[in-house]
């Protein structure tokens, strides 16, 4: 038997050379979630190797919910290798690793600028556990927007909600939801109208685009914009797939996702104001369909609520949470974020 055996010059030039062009398999956001999956990320994939410059590379992108995959077990399907590729539904996958949670802690985001330094502390500190625990390197992290509530009964301020029924999706907005004396119902977005119209649930919280998209404004009738959390979601990448590309591939692959990321921030901003004026009957509507929702003013209660949010409700909650799976989270967290804060 003859062996071929590659050592010393001859291994590092295989090593070195180009990785073949190949299909790669990408998890998309839910289509329910509309005018980002549709108008961002979808034709992103399938331009891959124009956006990215690696020639004769393609992507396989399926949208989460036609993959009979549930959304909460996205980083667990990236980990196995089902997947290259996967737009990560942070808040859905917290529950396997509560650490991503500390990009979006409610209260933590109340704009687009606070979101993007928020971003810039904490994401490494997200992306070297994921590679520790989930095989994943995270490659960015972007918002749908400022999340914000619709209710079909009657509201005229958070303490409204005392008594209803809310849709959350995650944990450290339920805690917020039970604060204010609601009870959080974690549902996942595309069954969210339908329990809206069944009356499963009272009141609902997702981005005014989203919601627009998938018919909110059609079973509720009130809405109260003011921004919980910024919705954040990610691009993640199996560390088998990663680790094949050579060192400029990856300079490459990595900038195409800066790129597609810094889009998305963008596009998140245009769709918030025009989606708040849709859903409201207000001129201009150019990206959504023109509803008659009651828009219900914060008042300086809610906003003080939502502003002090973080010391006092979200940030304990998620210690207690991300310390106990993951020593040292919240310090972490605490000498990035918190120390941009003046915590």
């Amino acid at each position: 038997m003859i062996r071929n055996i590659l050592t010393g010059a001859a291994a590092l030039a295989v090593l070195a050379m180009p990785v073949a062009a190949q299909n790669l398999r990408v998890m998309g956001q839910p289509v329910a979630t509309g005018l980002i999956q549709k108008n961002v990320e979808q034709p992103f994939f399938e331009n891959f190797a124009a956006e990215t410059g690696l020639e004769g590379f393609t992507a396989d992108y399926q949208p989460v919910d036609v993959t009979g995959i549930k959304d909460t077990e996205q980083l667990r399907v990236l980990k196995d290798g089902l997947f290259d590729i996967v737009s990560l539904r942070l808040s859905q996958v917290s529950r396997d690793e509560p650490t991503i949670l500390g990009l979006d802690l409610v209260g933590l985001n109340p704009d687009y600028a606070t979101g993007k330094t928020t971003v810039e502390a904490f994401a490494p500190v997200v992306d070297a556990r994921l590679q520790e625990k989930f095989n994943t390197k995270l490659l960015g992290v972007w918002p749908f927007g400022p999340q914000v509530l619709f209710c079909e009964p009657e509201i005229g301020s958070l303490a409204d909600l005392k008594g209803l029924k809310v849709r959350v999706y995650d944990q450290n907005l339920a805690e917020f939801v039970s604060l204010v004396g609601g009870t959080p119902v974690p549902i996942g977005f595309p069954e969210v109208q339908q329990s809206l119209a069944r009356g499963v649930v009272d009141c609902a919280i997702t981005g005014p685009s989203s919601a627009n998209s998938a018919g909110w404004p059609e079973v509720t009738s009130y809405t109260l914009p003011i921004a919980f959390q910024l919705a954040m979601n990610g691009y993640g990448i199996n560390l088998d797939t990663w680790n094949k590309l050579t060192p400029e591939q990856q300079d490459k692959l990595q900038a195409g996702f800066d790129k597609l990321s810094d889009k998305i921030w963008a596009y998140s901003e245009e769709l918030f104001v025009d989606a708040v004026n849709c859903n409201t009957g207000t001129e201009p509507c150019e990206t959504g369909t023109s509803y008659k929702l009651k828009l219900v003013e914060p008042t300086a209660t809610d906003k003080e609520l939502v502003g002090t949010a973080v010391p006092n409700v979200s940030f304990p909650a998620w210690k207690e949470v991300c310390d106990a799976t993951n020593p040292g989270c919240s310090d972490a967290w605490m000498e990035t974020v918190g120390a941009k804060r003046g915590m």
